[in-house]
């Protein structure tokens, strides 16, 4: 897919990828084997009927493509661009045994865009039964999977409301996303599609804080979806992480992306390191590393304790970050951070590591060389090793059963908790995961709770 020049974008949070052009987006199309059997259509976690909607394409109407994707999936613009294409329906492409698969992710961000500008917010589909319109639905959470939730049982009838504990909606795709991945315009867009469901938003309502769970169901909902997500970091328990000048990923992302501290106008600065470090490969890490280059950092490094091939980010994004400048310092892993007379960071030391035999994940162990320690200058580091479930809800229901690692239990069939009436999907489930798999993890539970609503007042199933 075309993008941005490195020496471009690092000066801006422009979007990189540029996407396709009508003529690129029709001749990929056409590579499209439209398999009867559609084994991407099995890869894509909320079943998009992907030949159908290719098939639009090349007959030119990628409005009509958009309008397919959307009887499944809400926020096309938003997974064309940010979902493991390459793990999922792209992976299952028939076309992928000998060479590269239909780009499938690029021609649904081509589909939506398109349809983006070529009308004002499209008219929203009638809901299936809007008898069932009295019957009322809490989603706590404005992320991938609430607002999935919220679209699909709107779109059966239901009224809907969704809880935010935020300023702004959108969760992890808001403060977590840099703009460059994700433009902002394109995320509301996709949020007032769904609004235009009927769905009603509440921002600055912690759920757990300002009101609870079983609260909801007494003051009249009849079912309630808890989506909200993975935002507690997880550190590396290393002396030294106490020290100024270190961050977690979800810190330096949300202070960034929501609350705007790289600009003056606004009253929440960051402090923006000369030389830094960031601990860990995967997406957020890659994330912060290119955000601080944007933000002026001169030397951005990923500090990773196993090798390139175990890195668990999106190839793409490897690739970009190293494009843009980002440096690699591979089989190493921090044992503590060093700080200065004032308690600032000021380098950290490593240990180099070798990979031994293959752990619970399938990667290869990293076991620590002894011996083998040195140090690192750095005057900022970001531990992007992975986020917990949020802790408010779990602490504040009692009745919710969770794993011991904060995870809440859920039927896998329907999203049910502990909690008749209470359902639950998406990071607060598994722990930090990807958008798609939050959105697929929605699904379930919208229709878990539409059967669940139906037994209870004998509705017709």
């Amino acid at each position: 897919m075309p993008k941005l020049p490195p020496e471009v974008r690092i000066r801006s949070f422009d979007e990189v990828a540029l996407g396709f052009n009508f003529e690129q987006a029709i001749d990929e199309a056409e590579r499209c084997l439209n398999c009867k059997n559609k084994p991407c259509v099995a890869g894509c976690p909320v079943n998009i009927d992907i030949p159908e909607f290719i098939r639009l394409i090349k007959e030119q109407d990628p409005v009509a493509a958009a309008q397919v994707i959307k009887k499944t999936n809400a926020l096309p613009a938003i997974c064309g661009r940010v979902c493991p294409q390459s793990e999922q329906c792209e992976k299952a492409c028939v076309l992928a045994r000998k060479g590269q698969p239909v780009a499938i992710g690029a021609l649904e961000r081509f589909a939506a865009d398109e349809e983006a500008m070529r009308s004002p917010l499209p008219d929203p589909p009638k809901p299936e039964h809007p008898e069932l319109a009295k019957y009322c639905v809490a989603v706590v959470g404005s992320g991938p999977a609430g607002l999935t939730a919220a679209s699909d049982l709107a779109r059966m009838g239901y009224s809907v409301t969704i809880f935010e504990a935020l300023h702004k909606t959108g969760g992890v795709l808001r403060y977590g996303i840099p703009e460059f991945r994700l433009p902002r315009n394109i995320l509301d867009r996709e949020i007032d599609y769904v609004k235009s469901l009927g769905v009603k938003i509440l921002t600055n309502v912690p759920v757990g804080k300002a009101v609870g769970v079983t609260e909801l169901l007494d003051e009249g909902f009849e079912a309630v979806f808890i989506g909200t997500g993975a935002g507690a970091p997880k550190f590396l328990g290393v002396p030294g992480e106490n020290l100024s000048g270190v961050y977690s990923g979800n810190e330096w992302l949300t202070r960034i992306n929501l609350m705007r501290a790289h600009e003056s106008i606004y009253a929440t600065p960051i402090r923006i390191p000369e030389k830094l470090c960031v601990i860990g490969a995967g997406n957020t890490a890659m994330d912060c590393a290119r955000t601080a280059l944007r933000l002026g950092t001169k030397e951005v490094t990923i500090v990773y304790r196993r090798s390139r091939s175990e890195m668990p980010a999106r190839i793409e994004e490897v690739e970009n970050a190293e494009e843009e400048g980002v440096k690699f310092m591979l089989l190493a892993n921090p044992k503590r951070f060093v700080g200065n007379e004032q308690g600032a960071v000021k380098g950290i030391e490593c240990v180099r590591m070798e990979l031994g035999e293959p752990d619970e994940s399938g990667r290869r162990r990293p076991v620590a060389i002894p011996g083998s320690e040195f140090f690192v200058e750095c005057d900022g580091v970001i531990v992007a090793i992975g986020q917990d479930p949020n802790p408010l809800i779990r602490l504040t229901t009692p009745q919710l059963k969770t794993e011991p690692w904060g995870g809440i239990i859920v039927d896998p069939q329907t999203g049910m908790t502990s909690i008749p009436g209470v359902f639950a999907g998406g990071d607060v489930v598994t722990g930090e995961a990807t958008v798609i798999a939050a959105m697929g993890a929605g699904k379930i539970a919208a229709a878990g709770i539409d059967k669940f609503i139906r037994r209870k007042h004998n509705l017709e199933v």
